[in-house]
């Protein structure tokens, strides 16, 4: 991902910002298929 930073604040760090956004990506992306694993599993073991 591309973002121009040129118009951007001087203090701001991007780098860091998004480092920081791909991070809560993956954790948001991992937890979703964790769950829904997890449902499934319950579907399975508990309901069937």
């Amino acid at each position: 991902m591309s973002i121009d930073t040129s118009k951007g604040h001087p203090e701001m760090d991007y780098k860091q910002h998004e480092t920081t956004y791909a991070s809560f990506v993956a954790l948001f992306k991992w937890g979703t298929i964790f769950l829904i694993v997890l449902l499934l599993a319950m579907l399975v073991f508990l309901v069937l």
